[in-house]
């Protein structure tokens, strides 16, 4: 399996089959990704899946954003447990029908509930931190530590730009993901998602005190600058079936 036989990448959200099962907002995005070697990639991805690539490269993503608004069955936002900030270390895979989709190797998240929920309903690796949001003076401060592991751990100061991203096939690659890969009952499963195109604007990487993308299992990678920085003020995200 090859990209050559995987889906075309689109700006643009497929849609969904029926009625969305679930909906969130996300918000304040900030895209950190690093050029990594696709062998570097293989061994964390669950069997049956390869590394998606783009200009020769696998791609290693930190992005921390704040979720919330979060609905299930139509309910509406969920008060408290459905509104947190999280941080995720997320890579890019292709399965053997062509499909394209994210494996998320960590999420940290503030709400035990949301990290034990996420866990047991779609064996997501989420794990419990404490993660906060500062904004000041147009830059935005990501932070999270690990509840029980305070060395596993991140802070992200950025500072987006003002001219809109537009005809970027990498930022494309890197943000249009309609789906996640999960191995649930040792299936692999393609969860969907929908949403409007991003919002994509160039940022710069103010600093990086990280420690996540080592304990994902690239460790060196936070020493040297990131290969993308992109800014999203978000997108209200619904999930179902695949049409």
């Amino acid at each position: 399996m090859t990209n050559a036989g995987a889906y075309p990448i689109s700006a643009i959200a497929p849609p969904l089959a029926g009625r969305a099962v679930a909906s969130q907002r996300w918000s304040n995005l900030v895209f950190l990704h690093w050029r990594v070697d696709a062998a570097l990639v293989a061994p964390l991805l669950p069997a049956g899946l390869v590394p998606d690539e783009y200009d020769g490269s696998s791609w290693v993503g930190l992005i921390p954003f704040v979720l919330d608004r979060a609905t299930i069955l139509g309910s509406p936002p969920i008060p408290y447990f459905g509104t947190f900030v999280e941080v995720n270390v997320r890579l890019y895979a292709v399965d053997s029908q062509g499909r394209r989709g994210v494996v998320f190797v960590s999420l940290e998240a503030s709400r035990l509930a949301a990290v034990l929920a996420a866990r047991a309903l779609f064996s997501l690796p989420y794990v419990w931190s404490r993660t906060r949001l500062r904004v000041n003076s147009g830059q935005y401060r990501y932070t999270s530590t690990r509840h029980g592991a305070a060395t596993i751990r991140t802070e992200v100061v950025a500072r987006p730009g003002a001219v809109a991203v537009a005809d970027d096939p990498l930022a494309d690659f890197l943000t249009a993901r309609w789906a996640l890969f999960t191995r649930i009952r040792g299936r692999i499963v393609h969860l969907r998602n929908h949403h409007e195109p991003w919002p994509l604007y160039p940022a710069v990487l103010v600093s990086l005190d990280d420690t996540l993308l080592a304990a994902a299992g690239f460790a060196g990678l936070a020493d040297r600058a990131p290969d993308s920085v992109l800014y999203s003020p978000g997108v209200t995200t619904w999930f179902g079936r695949g049409a």
